[in-house]
Parts: structure tokens; sequence; C-alpha cells
């Protein structure tokens, strides 16, 4: 181990030199890292949003088009509504009313989205921070961004524009992304006020809640069979899987990509080594040219210096990876608002890969140098002064 040994030596002689090198691997090894922290925690939170939904199916009138609202013309009828029950049976069909208003909060004039939902149905969808479950048909209860924006709590009360005055029953935990409804921004009323009021019988969607992802495609498939005979297409029917993974294939490749960014620092870092092993051997040729006198093998030259690549790689990733805990915990607070996705195993796994790339990158930054070391002619570089 005497070429280890002369490796360490000579980079506590070069010990600034070393210094400069070793920060460029620090310093690429925590952006790889960190980024790829970051795009790891970026698709776990938005998995565990859309997990929710995953085993939905939204049916909606086709000329309102997937998940739109719809006009007078174009909802679904009770008639439909049974059919669409009868093919899904015997997973759960929830018809859905759903519209946008002006109301108001005190003095302040707002907009909102507005559900109309069966009180029996609403537990399937809908989580309580606080207050109860709405019971009757003249309550609300209220999406956690939209009493956040207007102050709103338990017992406020919230005029709607032409229809009278909502008494807030509950504040719903937030739901974050989702395909079916989305009361975060809006009010959930029961299906009564909602016909009452808006003086319709027809809906706006169906969800479909699928007791088995094995059997989302054949009740999607069995629904548009129902309804949609021959060329006439009267509804849509989306599956919210095949959107989730869709989605969760483009947040996979924007995190690949900013890992890619983050790995730009770390080719830098490579080019810095490769300069400083080539001037390590310009300095070093009367050296070299003493050990190879002596009886030193080329593959033992290039092992030494491979050796000083390896350590600076091994010290640098060493340090960057322990940096990098640091570092992504300190984005995913910024970029998420959130640091439990940091210790995920899908997070963790980029703490190797850095390592990997960075002493990787190291030793085929330092092969050329040593290759060139070991190819030297003992007699001229003797001569070397």
């Amino acid at each position: 181990m005497i070429f280890f040994e002369l490796a360490k030596r000579n980079l506590r002689l070069h010990l600034f030199r070393s210094i400069l090198a070793v920060l460029g691997v620090i310093i690429g090894v925590t952006s790889i890292t960190a980024m790829g922290i970051l795009g790891a925690g970026i698709v776990l939170f938005i998995s565990e949003d859309l997990t929710k939904v995953s085993d939905t199916l939204v049916v909606s009138p086709h000329v309102g088009g997937a998940m739109g609202f719809s006009t007078a013309n174009d909802r679904i009828t009770d008639r439909q509504f049974e059919q669409i029950k009868r093919a899904a049976a015997p997973s759960l069909a929830v018809p859905v009313y759903q519209t946008s208003d002006r109301m108001s909060v005190g003095s302040e004039e707002t907009a909102g989205i507005i559900y109309g939902l069966d009180p029996k149905d609403m537990p399937v969808f809908l989580d309580i921070k606080e207050g109860s479950m709405l019971r009757g048909s003249s309550g609300a209860m209220v999406g956690a961004r939209f009493a956040e924006d207007n102050k709103l709590k338990v017992g406020s009360l919230i005029g709607v524009r032409d229809k009278g005055t909502l008494r807030v029953s509950a504040i719903l935990k937030e739901r974050g992304m989702g395909f079916d409804i989305n009361p975060d921004y809006g009010i959930v009323v029961s299906s009564k006020w909602f016909q009452d009021s808006y003086n319709r019988k027809e809906y706006d969607s169906v969800i479909v809640k699928v007791k088995s992802l094995d059997e989302i495609d054949s009740t999607k498939k069995t629904i548009e069979k129902a309804l949609n005979r021959g060329r006439e297409t009267v509804v849509d029917v989306v599956d919210t899987r095949k959107i989730m993974e869709t989605i969760l294939d483009s947040f996979s490749r924007i995190s690949l990509f900013t890992t890619a960014i983050g790995g730009i620092s770390l080719v830098v870092a490579g080019v810095s080594i490769l300069n400083v092993m080539l001037m390590s051997v310009t300095e070093r040729t009367r050296e070299i040219g003493i050990m190879r006198s002596i009886g030193a093998k080329r593959k033992e030259v290039r092992r030494m210096f491979l050796y000083e690549a390896l350590l600076l790689g091994l010290i640098g990733s060493g340090i960057g990876a322990v940096l990098s805990v640091f570092a992504g915990l300190l984005v995913s607070q910024v970029m998420l608002q959130t640091t439990r996705f940091v210790f995920a195993p899908s997070s963790m796994i980029y703490i190797l890969y850095g390592m990997a790339f960075g002493v990787g990158t190291c030793l085929l930054s330092g092969f050329y140098p040593a290759w060139k070391a070991s190819d030297l002619n003992p007699i001229e570089a003797l001569r070397h002064e």
C-alpha cells in the first residue's frame, strides 16, 4: 500500500489545491443530491394527493367536456344516472351538482364553487376539520382555503347572491388536488338546497367510487357501453388513475431534469480535478522518473494517481452527502412547505446516487493524468527540470 500512502502524502503537500478540488466535489454532490431529493419529494407530495382519487371514475356530459361546467341542456338526467348506477354496481355512484356563484361574507364580496351533494354521500369525499357534518338543508360546509381567505369559522354566515343565507356547519380539511370535486376553494351544500335554489334536477357529473382498482377498467367500459350506444357519445368517462399516472410520469421527468441540472456542477468539479491532476503530473515529472528508474511499474504509477483522485472523490462526496441532507431539508421546506418526504427511501437513494456520481467523476477525471504519468519515458523524466 506504499502507493496509497504516497497518494495521501501528495495531497497533503498540495493541501490548498486539494481543498479547492474537494470543494468543487462537495458543491457538485450537494447540488445533485438536493435536487434529487426535491424532485422525489415533489413526486411523493403529488402522489399522496392523487392517490386519494385513484379509485375514481368521473362521468360527465359529453358536450360540456370532461369535468367542465354544464349548460342547461348539457347535464345528466335522473334516467341517465340510474343507468350509470346500474352499470357501476356494486360500486358507489354519487350524483354531483356544481356551479360557481357570487357570495358575501359580512360586507365583503367573494366568489367560489358550490357543490351540491346528498348528505349521506358527503362522508365519502369530505373530512371535517372543525364542526360537524351537514345534516339539514340550510347549512354549508366550507373548504379549508375558502375559509382561510374569507376568515370564516363554524357558525359564520355566508350570503349567496339571490339565494339567501347559509350558516357554516363545518370547516373541511384541505383536500388538495383532485379530479372528482375540489371543495378547498368553495362550499358544499345539500342537494335539496341546490335543487331548490337553482331550480334544476339534472346533475353536472356522477362520481363512481370503484371498490377495487382491478375493476376500474371494466367498470368504465360497462358505463360507456350502457350510455354511449352506436355512434352517439352521451357521456365522457374519465379514469382518474390514468390521469394520475400521466401526471406522476411528468413530475418524474421534471425530477430527472432538476437532478441533471445539479449534475452540471459536478461535471465542472470533474474538470477542476482533471486540471489539478495534470498540474500534479507536470510538477512531479522528475519524481515519476525516479520512481520508474528504481523499478516502479507503469500500472503502479497509474494506481498512485488514481488513488489521489479516489481520495478527493471520497472526501468530497462524503462531506457533500452530509450537507445534502440539510440542503434537502431546506429546499423541501421552501418549495413544499414540509420536510416529511426528505427521509423517504425514494429521496434518500439520491444520496447514494450523488456519492457514486461524485466518486465516479473524480476517477474519470484522474484517469487521463494517471495514464499520462505512467506513460512518461523514465530517462526523459529524469532530465526534466
